[in-house]
């Protein structure tokens, strides 16, 4: 298909964010702490529901109304949901963005669209992003195998999946997996991004609520310092390199009771309780920074480079 510019940027349009940075739903982690500071600083917090702790997302998603008058959305990981009562406190809270990933969100859009709210689905595959397509989604996640958490086996990077989905779809796509900077920023919206996400470098953040072990971990990761595991089961997953994520990489294949005591690592700072969930990008992240510096550095970055990239394009030059 020919490629279109977009005269807006529509990520902005559909979010009512002041920047085109979302913060990625990390299970226990995406909450008010971390999503209302990056909201206030202008990207989009997002809440988790994958935790599965129904009563507490509730709370988390109204407590964010004292925390910023900002926008913010929710995630429904469509494996993960026990019952259509999440989803129906959603329609009910005023919530206008939401983003649905780990399933077909198909008999979760007219729900959703008749509510008024904005719907983007998270796609590892240029044929799953087909897919969500046909079933009405507003805007596509779209996940490379960069990324840390849940992951498709079969992996296709991020550069990769924006320009296979992008050569076959107009539809707007937030790019997720390996960014952390503006570079990684710069690069995506040159693949046709118009927004990216982050995990990870959101993790390390100040403001994140894991132990400092955890975020040190990440700190002194090398850019080959993650496993993909379970490949050959599910959940596939990709973590940080730990004595407990080597031994279940050897194994090849991992018990998914192992993720019982997450937050006996996410909080407890237990490195060894479970798996620590993280990308690639902590092999380029070296410091614990407050988001809105994360942000206003990242967007600085990018806008030096596509300066530097639009002057070679008029120069005729490279």
């Amino acid at each position: 298909m020919t490629e279109t510019t977009p005269t807006t940027n529509r990520f902005l349009a559909h979010s009512g964010a002041r920047l085109p940075i979302v913060q990625a739903p990390m299970g226990w982690i995406a909450r008010r702490q971390l999503a209302s500071a990056v909201s206030n600083a202008g990207g989009l917090g997002i809440i988790e529901t994958s935790s599965g702790e129904t009563d507490n997302c509730k709370a988390e998603i109204e407590a964010m109304a004292d925390l910023t008058a900002a926008p913010f959305g929710v995630n429904l990981p469509i494996l993960f949901l026990r019952d259509d009562a999440m989803t129906r406190y959603i329609c009910d809270s005023g919530v206008k963005f939401v983003t649905t990933s780990a399933g077909s969100p198909a008999k979760f859009i007219g729900p959703l669209k008749e509510a008024g709210i904005v719907v983007y689905h998270a796609v590892p595959t240029v044929k799953a992003a087909l897919k969500a397509i046909e079933c009405g989604v507003d805007g596509l996640v779209v996940e490379g195998a960069e990324g840390g958490g849940f992951k498709n086996p079969e992996e296709v990077s991020t550069m990769v999946l924006l320009q296979g989905i992008r050569a076959v779809s107009d539809i707007p796509m937030i790019a997720a997996g390996g960014i952390c900077d503006g570079r990684g920023m710069a690069a995506a919206f040159a693949l046709g991004a118009e927004a990216v996400q982050m995990g990870t470098r959101f993790v390390s953040s100040a403001e994140s609520p894991v132990h400092t072990n955890f975020k040190s971990a990440i700190l002194d990761a090398e850019t080959t310092g993650t496993y993909v595991l379970n490949k050959k089961a599910s959940p596939c997953i990709r973590a940080l390199k730990t004595e407990r994520s080597a031994a279940i990489a050897e194994e090849g294949r991992m018990d998914f009771s192992v993720m019982g005591a997450i937050k006996d690592l996410y909080f407890g700072g237990d490195m060894e309780a479970s798996v620590a969930l993280a990308g690639q990008s902590a092999g380029l992240i070296d410091e614990v920074k407050p988001v809105d510096t994360i942000i206003n550095e990242m967007v600085t970055e990018f806008h030096a480079i596509s300066g530097r990239l639009g002057g070679l394009s008029q120069s005729g030059g490279f």
